[in-house]
């Protein structure tokens, strides 16, 4: 299960989610929102602990506002959301995102730029990110949602393997004596 960046702060819904996750087992990712600090992501982790005392929570970094249409990612962030003691995951697709900034919709929708959409994946395995969110389509230019920054599907296999290989050097044992 999975909640939304602008809603992370809301209770009512975490410990809902989180008790409803409990019961089937499964895993809770919550998007950090773009409002937070990195370390605010412990508040979250309190509420579903203090719900369910269970561990399976993930936080997703996704970039913080910085005003002007754009989100910025701080690489940092992955690793004091890590110190918090849970998996950390960044959504590549939506960290591109320019809010409101869609020119074909004169603002009312998300622009992107999905060019970056690998640039903060690799970063983000090479800081440290237990995953990788990405969203693909056949034809990002006639996706109904996230269009301006979802991946075509043929870029998929490819990318996926650059992730793999980042993750596998960043995680070798250190061969230095």
């Amino acid at each position: 299960m999975q909640i939304p960046a602008f809603l992370c702060r809301q209770t009512d819904l975490v410990t809902a989610a989180a008790l409803a996750t409990a019961k089937t087992g499964g895993l809770l990712q919550v998007k950090k929102g773009q409002f937070l600090a990195p370390g605010d992501g412990r508040n979250i982790l309190d509420k579903i602990k203090e719900a369910t005392n269970a561990d399976m929570t993930i936080l997703c970094e996704r970039g913080v506002s910085f005003g002007y249409h754009n989100l910025v990612v701080d690489m940092l962030g992955i690793g004091e959301m890590k110190r918090l003691g849970v998996p950390v995951t960044i959504d590549a697709t939506h960290a591109v995102q320019l809010p409101g900034a869609n020119p074909l919709t004169n603002g009312a929708s998300a622009g992107g730029r999905r060019e970056g959409v690998p640039i903060i994946a690799m970063a983000a395995v090479a800081a440290g990110a237990d995953g990788v969110f990405l969203e693909f389509h056949p034809d990002p230019d006639k996706a109904l949602c996230d269009g301006p920054s979802c991946l075509p599907l043929s870029a998929a296999e490819g990318l996926l393997k650059r992730l793999k290989a980042i993750h596998e050097v960043v995680n070798a044992p250190d061969l230095a004596a």
